[in-house]
């Protein structure tokens, strides 16, 4: 019955191979996970969840500390979508510890624990508490006792009513752990009745305590003594991987202890660590492993100190490092699982099997974390789990075990329909059943038992091996395969083709940059047979689209693949292997390029020695491109040269053997760098890197300052300007300037020092130096050498006196509304100083600020000007002051005028025009000015051809005017009023079209912007009075 059996599995196994459906076994997707549960919520349910998949669907139960939970038996239990659900949930039969149980025809699998707990917080029991009587200073606890509860509590002391709660700070200390209330030192303001209130954090209830009197003792004030810890963590306090570490510690004393906290092992308290309540409470959160150790609180007064310790253990609760995965396995075969994870302490091992204990006999090992199943047979499918634990936690791996047994099978891996081989060569015939297990192999060619010799061998795999292949080998061949379970085979054929040989291979060349080449590569093969050509280039594929720009396939036919090459470079040289492959074999040929081209860059330029101008150099070659150097070239750079630029070098002409040299001509005092370029009979190289910067030595300066000049300034200044000798040519550091100077005609120079390099100014002072006066003067200059040459002698004049009269007969007149006219006469000559070089006219009007004055100067000995842009029909006032290099002079007395009334703002108007025999008859109607206004003397006519820009005008002191103008234009006329304040408002422009018969006649309102081009030449204008103003 039992074989029977057996073999009932077995068909059903190979069913679900031939089916290929996605059978397994249960998965978790979602796990149960541990919760505490309020017993006065309203909910009133329970809910455990947990989520499976499988093929087929899996059933789900429940175990309750480690026993199935029967659904039937108990009517609050029931199992939705495979959740658990507990209605009314009693803290006495319900509390444990509950995990999901899921099965399939695969096996089963159980969850992780989840345990189940009832949070509730019953009533303080007694309802009075005796009265605690202390002395004044003495330390004293008054302790909470909380009632029956379940779930983490907090607690807090009322103070005599609610709301007012008992403040902690350093003297008072309300303990988390036990609910007690710390008074380090007892004053007169704390007596009263304290109340405890313990408050439930899952349950969020709240329950007061009875209240405890406190009151003082009349027998005397306690005297000081030394502390006294009464709250103390424990001497090992385990603490959790990630969690938040909480370490109490209050003492009693009189003065008031301070509370401090320390490692006994040296090491800082970490500075993530918090304290809290005037540091009663240490505070470390996300403890890890480097936090543990022995920590210390010390509280300490005047009279003395006390320490409490306690020693911090890391733990943590088992986590995967190594999971166990699906395994497949033929019969027979041998199976290895293992897991491992991580923990502290170390974490055991144990395995489940369908969710009941394994252990280890015969067959199955375990060892820690590893299972080994040798000899596999059909009773060992299913479905494994590896569980670790500690103290602290337990964790869960699951995979299934699936046993192969199935007779050879060709239906996926048939033989190679055809193989492809050539003469000569040799073949592997592949032969991969699905089969379990391992089946024996036999072969045929045609209808023949093949039989192995020194060229045939059938490998371990199953695959048929021919060596040294022949004509002969052609032909069909199967592949026999038998295990106990049946038989199966699978045939296929094979081809022998000729072999690909090399007709034409590519050889080595010697080309120089920039040239085109084809290497060849031209093959006999088996035309029956697709053939293909690649090249590479030192090791690498040519891709011909991406480096089309110099390679390119060419050949035409298809026993060639021959490659060009185009417009070669230096980095084209190298090894060149031509590719050629069919579908029976691959053979390649190759050839080495040579590329000549110019020098590559020379190598560490070095800078041996420097004088004042010169700079030995030395280098070492670089590569020579196959054409040997001929000659080198130095060039150089310094802060103010404009790129590198090349220098004289000694030798003059450096040959290609020599790799030093000495650069001349430098300028002192300048940092230099150098690069060296190399060049050959094919061209000129790449330069090399730049050497490093080096200053070269001082020397004496040889520049003198250009363009020394001056003039001007204050009055008893002589003021010298030159243009600064440039910062290359100072030769050195320590430079400056030297200034000289002497009188006109005298013999002694006067000599002051300029310390600055930037200056380009020297001002002597001096109350007796008389105005206007020529000097000699040259300027040197000098560095940290010594004084170089001074540039050549020039004369400058010394400052001169501003004028010392004003100008005199100042008259002023109005022009018009917006013009006047001022004039003067220079001061007598015998009565002032200082030269004028011209006049300031100042203008303001007469509500303005004299120091607001428009300012006009004129140059020269021009004694009038005119003063344009004023408001008309105002009081302006003028002054006139005479001025030079030196300042302005005294002011002249302001004469008054007033501009004249403005021009008529009112245009003409009404315009007609009329045309008779060549000529143009103008009339407009009469402008009145505004009692405000210039009266009207007359008017301007303006005109001019379309096409040009330049404008006749003539004027009258009529309303009407007569034009003789050719007819063959268009002519655009403007009129304006004339008036003592000036023009007055243009009418609208008026075009008067190009006329096409003798009589025509239009308005004004006829207006154009038309484009002019040059001046009107040949008119002929006559004038005849219509009417008289």
């Amino acid at each position: 019955m039992r074989l029977l059996r057996e073999l009932l599995l077995l068909q059903s196994f190979m069913v679900c191979l031939a089916d290929d459906n996605t059978l397994h076994g249960p998965v978790f997707l979602q796990e149960p996970n541990s919760m505490i549960f309020p017993l006065d919520s309203e909910e009133k349910k329970v809910k455990l969840s947990c989520e499976v998949k499988g093929n087929p669907r899996p059933t789900i139960g429940w175990k309750l500390n480690g026993t199935i939970i029967d659904i039937g038996m108990d009517y609050r239990y029931s199992v939705v979508e495979g959740n658990l659900l507990i209605n009314n949930p009693n803290k006495t039969q319900d509390t444990g510890t509950y995990q999901c149980v899921a099965t399939n025809p695969f096996g089963t699998i159980v969850s992780r624990e989840a345990k189940l707990q009832f949070a509730y917080l019953e009533n303080f029991k007694t309802r009075t508490r005796s009265t605690v009587s202390v002395r004044q200073g003495q330390g004293m606890v008054l302790l909470c006792g909380p009632p029956p509860h379940s779930g983490e509590l907090t607690y807090a002391w009322i103070f005599n009513e609610y709301p007012t709660f008992v403040h902690q700070d350093n003297r008072r200390f309300v303990s988390q752990e036990t609910g007690n209330l710390y008074i380090a030192k007892v004053e007169a303001s704390d007596v009263g009745n304290y109340t405890c209130v313990v408050t439930n954090t899952v349950t969020n209830s709240r329950v007061l305590g009875p209240p405890t009197p406190l009151i003082l003792r009349n027998d005397g004030v306690m005297g000081e003594y030394e502390p006294k810890i009464e709250v103390q963590f424990p001497e090992t306090v385990p603490s959790a991987k990630g969690t938040t570490v909480k370490l109490e510690c209050f003492a009693l004393g009189n003065p008031v202890p301070t509370i401090s906290w320390r490692r006994a092992d040296g090491k800082q308290i970490p500075r993530k660590a918090r304290r809290h309540r005037s540091s009663g409470l240490l505070e470390i959160p996300n403890f890890q492993q480097e936090d543990a150790g022995l920590y210390e609180c010390v509280a300490e007064n005047v009279r003395g100190k006390n320490v409490a310790r306690g020693q911090l253990t890391f733990y943590a609760q088992p986590s995967w490092i190594q999971k166990i995965n699906n395994a497949h396995a033929a019969i027979e075969e041998s199976v290895v699982w293992e897991c491992r994870a991580n923990g502290r302490p170390k974490p055991s091992y144990r395995w489940l099997k369908d969710g009941e204990p394994l252990l280890p006999q015969g067959r199955v090992q375990l060892e820690q974390g590893s299972l080994t199943i040798t000899n596999v047979s059909l009773l060992d499918a299913g479905m494994y789990q590896c569980v670790a634990e500690n103290r602290y936690g337990i964790i869960f791996a699951s995979a299934e075990l699936s046993v192969i047994a199935v007779s050879p099978d060709f239906s996926k891996t048939l033989l190679k329909k055809l193989t492809l081989v050539k003469v000569g060569g040799e073949v592997i015939i592949e032969c991969k059943p699905k089969a379990s297990p391992k089946p024996t192999y036999s072969w045929k060619k045609g209808r023949e038992i093949l039989r192995e010799n020194e060229r045939i061998t059938v490998l371990d795999d199953g695959s048929l091996r021919i060596v040294n292949v022949t004509k002969a080998d052609a032909g069909s061949y199967t592949c026999v395969a038998t295990n106990h379970f049946g038989t199966a085979s699978s045939t296929g054929s094979l081809v022998v083709k000729d072999p690909t040989r090399v007709m034409v291979s590519p050889f080595s060349m010697d080309v120089t940059v920039g040239e085109s080449i084809v290497l060849p590569c031209q093959v006999s093969h088996d035309h029956s047979l697709d053939i293909m050509f690649t090249w590479s280039f030192n090791g690498h594929l040519i891709d011909f689209e991406k480096d089309g720009d110099h390679f390119e396939r060419v050949g035409g036919q298809d026993s060639a693949g021959d490659l060009m090459i185009r417009s070669i470079q230096l980095k084209h040289a190298g090894k060149y292997v031509c590719m050629v492959q069919t579908s029976v074999d691959k053979l390649s040929a190759a050839a080495d390029l040579i590329v000549r081209g110019p020098p590559g860059p020379p190598e560490a330029v070095t800078i041996d020695e420097v004088t004042d101008t010169t700079a030995q150099l030395s280098w070492r070659p670089g590569a020579d491109n196959h054409s040997p150097i001929t000659m080198y070239v130095v060039q150089a750079r310094t802060p103010f040269s404009v790129g590198w630029q090349a220098v004289s070098t000694v030798p003059e002409i450096i040959d290609g053997r020599t790799f030093t040299a000495t650069v001349v001509g430098l300028n002192p005092w300048v940092e230099y760098e150098f690069r060296v370029v190399a060049a050959n009979l094919i061209g000129i190289g790449e330069p090399s890197r730049p050497s490093e910067k080096r200053r070269t030595e001082e020397a004496l300066p040889e520049v003198t300052p250009a363009n020394v000049s001056g003039g001007g300034g204050s009055k008893s200044e002589l003021v010298i300007t030159w243009e600064t000798v440039p910062e290359e040519l100072q030769n050195g550091g320590g430079f400056g300037y030297v200034v000289a100077f002497r009188p006109f005609g005298t013999v002694s120079w006067m000599q002051t020092v300029v310390a600055s390099p930037d200056a380009a100014r020297y001002v002597f002072r001096n109350e007796t130096l008389p105005p206007f006066s020529p000097y000699e003067v040259k300027v040197g200059v000098y560095n940290n050498k010594g004084e170089g040459s001074f540039s050549p002698v020039t004369v400058v004049y010394s400052a001169e006196e501003e004028p010392t009269r004003p100008p005199t007969t100042v008259l002023a007149r109005s022009l018009s509304a917006s013009d006047v006219e001022v004039s003067w006469a220079p001061p007598w000559e015998n009565q002032h100083k200082g030269r004028i070089q011209g006049y300031e006219v100042r203008c303001w009007r007469h509500d303005e600020k004299e120091e607001n004055a428009k300012r006009i100067r004129t140059v020269g000995n021009q004694t009038s000007t005119k003063v344009s842009n004023l408001r008309g029909n105002a009081l302006y006032h003028l002054a006139v002051r005479a001025y030079n290099t030196a300042g302005t002079g005294p002011s002249s007395a302001a004469v008054n005028v007033t501009t004249k009334k403005p021009p008529p703002s009112q245009p003409p108007g009404n315009i007609i025009w009329n045309s008779s025999d060549s000529k143009i008859i103008l009339n407009w109607d009469q402008v009145k000015a505004l009692d405000n206004e210039s009266e009207v003397r007359g008017y301007k006519v303006l005109y001019r051809w379309n096409r040009q820009s330049s404008t006749s005008v003539i004027e009258t002191n009529k309303t009407s005017v007569e034009l003789s103008l050719p007819f063959d234009e268009d002519y655009i006329i403007e009129i304006k009023p004339i008036s003592d304040g000036g023009d007055g408002s243009s009418s609208e422009q008026i075009r008067i079209p190009k006329i096409s018969n003798a009589y025509a006649r239009g308005s004004g309102s006829s207006t154009s912007n038309a484009c002019t081009l040059s001046a009107i030449s040949t008119i002929m204008i006559s004038l005849t009075a219509r009417s008289s103003l």
